[in-house]
This record gives structure tokens, sequence and C-alpha cells, in this order.
């Protein structure tokens, strides 16, 4: 049950490519956590141009914040009823969004998700979205290359409880850094003895700067940091720099947006697995407008990619540098 306001508040979420559309062009929604992180922006851009290349009209909206089930609910409804025949979503609740996408599937409309899988994997049509194990093997393997063998104690900014993304990213991290790691199905967070304090952090700066300030409290000998996102690393970096500590500890992360290629590049973070939101997008788009024409449903996961950007390249990791994350920053090309 959802009140006038949440109502009120997701139809005005909801917005049009505002291009010249053909009566019967495609209508494709595009629901994504929030509004307001740079990542889910690129998204949107993604899939505004590929909505415009193909003839299609775009419905956007999204929560108010990550986690935010209610409010992805209620813009797939007011979608739904505006004539989308496709839903692309990055679900905030994996679980708790899956009887809406069933609802929705029932109703002929297929159902993408990019970015973040649903809980199953197979509650929507497909998953457009980056290999996020391999994304935090990827900062694992260089943090440990990176720390040269010394003894470390590692602060974990993870996203909440229970959400696939975080967890693949989490333990992706410890695998490839050679810890005991669950392996990739696992929705829970594995723990090592090196770490010495694991933090929610929402994918929030806020929340990360608050989340590191409470770790350096609990252990302020911290020297290796590993975070859900750039924002989280931002955060993190914040905290350290205010504690005195910024030259003395390693912070690796996820994304690659421009943004967090710029604080690579400043020595913020070390290392950054570099993420393609608006391919994922756009592929998105473009799968919903082939069902349209045809009633093809793509099926199955589909690898987006995902590179190592390094401020420093270290022997035995393959990586690529700042400059060409600053030409590749979330899928230019």
């Amino acid at each position: 049950m959802f009140t006038k306001t949440s109502m009120a508040l997701a139809a005005a979420l909801l917005a049009t490519t505002g291009a010249a559309i053909a009566a019967d062009a495609p209508v494709i929604g595009l629901i994504t956590k929030t509004e307001t992180n740079p990542f889910f922006v690129k998204m949107k851009e993604g899939a505004q141009q590929a909505a415009q290349a193909k003839g299609a009209k775009l419905l956007t909206g999204a929560g108010k914040a990550d986690g935010d089930n209610a409010g992805q609910v209620t813009a797939m409804e007011n979608m739904i009823a505006g004539g989308a025949k496709t839903i692309l979503i990055t679900p905030s609740d994996s679980k708790a969004i899956v009887p809406a996408i069933q609802k929705a599937r029932a109703k002929g409309v297929l159902v993408i998700a990019l970015d973040s899988p649903a809980d199953p994997a197979d509650a929507t049509d497909a998953l457009f979205a980056t290999d996020n194990y391999k994304a935090g093997e990827l900062i694992g393997q260089y943090a440990k290359a990176a720390t040269g063998g010394k003894p470390v104690k590692i602060a974990t900014l993870d996203l909440f409880p229970g959400h696939p993304v975080g967890a693949q990213r989490h333990n992706g991290f410890l695998k490839g850094f050679g810890l005991a790691a669950p392996d990739a199905k696992s929705n829970e967070l594995g723990k090592a003895a090196e770490v010495v304090c694991m933090a929610d952090s929402f994918g929030d700066q806020a929340k990360g700067q608050t989340a590191m300030e409470n770790c350096l409290q609990k252990n302020p000998d911290i020297n290796l940091v590993y975070t859900i996102n750039e924002p989280a690393a931002a955060g993190a970096y914040k905290a350290l720099q205010r504690a005195g500590k910024d030259k003395g500890v390693l912070i690796v992360s996820v994304d690659g947006g421009c943004q967090g290629v710029k604080d690579v590049t400043a020595g913020h973070i070390a290392a950054t697995s570099q993420q393609y939101p608006l391919r994922m997008a756009a592929m998105g788009v473009e799968a919903g407008v082939e069902y349209a024409k045809t009633g093809k449903k793509p099926s199955g996961y589909t690898d987006t990619g995902v590179t190592l950007i390094a401020g420093k390249p270290v022997a035995g990791v393959e990586s690529k540098d700042t400059k060409v994350g600053t030409d590749l920053c979330w899928g230019k090309k």
C-alpha cells in the first residue's frame, strides 16, 4: 500500500526524452536506485541517447535512496500504466522487488536488470551488468601487489547486508587479495582475520566518511581500505585526511566514473575497477526496441565489461592508466 505522497513522488520522477516521438513508438522505462548518484545519472544519459537514436519513448524514475524498494515499485506501476512494454531496472532491494517484476512479466512486459541482479537472478528476463566479482578481484589483486606482502589491517566500506552487488565486490576483493572468500553466488559478506572493520556506506560519500571515522576509532592502524564505490571512497579519504592518515592508507574501489578517475589521478584512490553504465543502458533500450518490433526477448547474463584503472602500475597485474580511464569513463566510447 502506497500513500498519495509516495505516488505523487514517483509520478514526479517520471520523464520522457522530450523529443518528437511517433505515436506508435516503443515505450521503455528506466528505474534506477537514485536520481543523484553519478553512476545512475550516466546510465540515464545512455538510455536517453539510445532512445532518441532508436525512436523510442523513455520514461525514467528512481527511488529516493539506495534501498527504497517502495519507490521503485511505484515507479514501475506508473510506467506500465503509461504504456511501457519494457522496464529496465537496477534493483535497490534484489528480493523485495521480485513480486513487482513477476506482475509486470505476467502482463507481457520485458524486464531487464541493469548493473544489479534480482534475487533470484532469473526473476528478470535478462541481466546486463558488470561482472562485479571480477571487479572486486581486480582491485584485490592490485592491493595485494601494491602492499608488497606487508601485514595489512583492512577496512571494508560495503553497500548494505544481503545485496548481490555489494557481496560480489566485497568477496571478489577478498579472493583477489588471496584471502578466504565466498564464491560469486553468495550474498553473504566474507570476513578474514585481516579485515578489522566492516561498515555499511550505502554507496554514499557522507555515510562513507562516517563509516571510516568509526572504523578508525575501533582500529587506528588500518592501512588498506576497500570501498563499494567511489563516493564511499571519497568519504573514506576525507575521514583519513582529517585524521592525518591519508598518506599511509591505500584505498581501492569500484566504478571508474569521471570523478573517480580524477581521484585516482590525485592519489586519493590507488586503483578502481571501471564499469560502463552508459553501455548497459544503451543495450537495454536496444533490446526493448527489438522486443517491440519482433517479440524477441534477451535472456541470461551479458557481461558489459570491466577495466582496472590504476594511478601506478604494479607488476603482475594488468591495468590501464588514468588517461585511458578518463577517455572511457562510464562508457564514452
